[in-house]
C-alpha cells in the first residue's frame, strides 16, 4: 500500500447523491479534493424506478447515475474508483485507506451510505450469489422463468416484487408483519398485476439448496415450518449504515453517525452526509442536499484552520 504525500484539503469517501453533491459544491469552491468510491451513483443505481427526484417526473435509477458521473465530469478534480476500507486520524489530519493506497486529508466528509441488511440465517452465507441476491434490478433477469421469493415488507421489496414479476413464473413476497408497509402506490400496482402473492407473519428459517438454491425454509405464525420451492431469494429488509470504516466518531444504537444541522461530527474536520448519518429519512433527495451541507462546512472549516 503506497501512501500518497500530498495533502488534500478535503477527501470525500463515497460517490452517491451525497458524495456527489458534495464533490460539486467542493469543485464550485475550487477546493483541493479528492474523492474515493467504489463507484459513482452508489444505491441509486439500482432503483429501477425514481418518481420523486426533483426535476423529473420519472427516470432510472441507472439514468440518473448516470447524470451524476456526467455533472462531475464538468469539474476537474481527482476520483479514485477504490474502496475506503479505514479512515483514521492522524494528528491533525485524516489518513484514509484503500487496499491500494493511503491518503491525507485536512477535512474529511464520510459519505459512505448503506449497505443490505442480511437476513443471517443458515444457509444465506453458502448461496449468497447462487440464488440469494439483494439486487433485483442488478440480478432480475438471471431468474427468468423461474419461482422466486421476495423477502421484505417495505417499498424496496414491492418494487423488486414488481420488477420481477415481468420476468419470473411467480413472485411471492414475504413479510414478518402482519401487513406490508409501503406506499399505496406500489400496494395498488401490487395487487392490480394479480401475479404477487403476499405472505404475511411468515419468518424465513433457512436457505436450501444443492449447488444453487432450491428452496427455502418458512414458518407462518401459529402454523409449522413448511418448505418453498424457489430459485430465486431476493432479500430486501432495509440496510445498514456503512460506518465501519470509521470508529472514533460518535454514532447512535443503529450505528450511524451522528451529526448535526451542519453535518459535523464529533471530531472537529470530519463531516457526514447522506443514508450513514441519522439523519432522518433515507431518500435520494435529502441525501443530495446533506451533501452540499456537508461541502460548505468543509469549506468553512478548512479556511479557518
Amino acid at each position: 500500500m503506497s501512501e500518497h504525500s500530498h495533502v488534500y484539503e478535503l477527501i470525500i469517501a463515497g460517490a452517491g447523491p451525497a458524495g456527489v453533491t458534495a464533490a460539486i459544491y467542493a469543485a464550485r469552491k475550487k477546493m483541493d479534493f479528492i474523492v474515493i468510491a467504489k463507484d459513482v451513483g452508489g444505491q441509486v443505481s439500482y432503483s429501477s424506478e425514481i418518481e420523486n427526484y426533483t426535476g423529473f417526473q420519472f427516470i432510472s435509477g441507472e439514468e440518473l447515475a448516470s447524470k451524476f458521473e456526467q455533472h462531475l465530469q464538468k469539474f476537474s478534480f481527482e476520483l479514485k474508483l477504490e474502496e475506503v476500507s479505514k479512515v483514521e486520524r492522524t494528528n491533525s489530519l485524516f489518513r484514509v485507506k484503500t487496499e491500494a493506497a493511503e491518503y491525507l486529508g485536512k477535512a474529511a466528509i464520510i459519505a459512505t451510505g448503506t449497505r443490505p441488511r442480511e437476513l443471517n440465517v443458515p444457509g444465506e452465507a453458502e448461496f449468497k450469489n447462487r440464488g440469494i441476491t439483494y439486487c433485483s434490478t442488478c440480478d432480475g433477469p438471471l431468474f427468468e422463468g423461474m419461482d422466486v421469493a421476495v423477502i421484505g415488507g417495505g417499498n424496496s421489496a414491492l418494487e423488486s416484487a414488481l420488477q420481477l414479476m415481468k420476468i419470473a413464473t411467480s413472485v411471492r413476497v414475504i413479510t414478518h408483519g402482519p401487513k406490508i408497509r409501503a406506499d399505496q402506490a406500489y400496494l395498488q400496482r401490487v395487487k392490480e398485476s394479480g401475479k404477487v402473492e403476499v405472505i404475511t407473519d411468515t419468518d424465513v428459517l433457512e436457505v436450501l439448496g444443492d449447488k444453487v438454491v432450491n428452496g427455502i425454509k418458512i414458518q407462518t405464525k401459529g402454523k409449522n415450518p413448511e418448505l418453498l420451492r424457489v430459485g430465486g431469494v431476493f432479500v430486501e429488509i432495509g440496510s445498514v449504515p456503512s460506518s465501519q470504516i470509521v470508529d472514533f466518531v460518535q454514532k447512535n444504537q443503529f450505528g450511524e453517525i451522528i451529526v448535526n444541522p451542519k453535518c459535523e461530527t464529533s471530531i472537529p474536520g470530519l463531516f457526514a452526509a447522506g443514508d450513514v448519518t441519522n439523519v432522518p429519512e433515507k431518500q435520494i433527495i435529502i441525501a443530495a442536499g446533506e451533501g452540499s451541507k456537508a461541502a460548505l462546512s468543509a469549506f468553512k472549516y478548512v479556511s479557518q484552520a
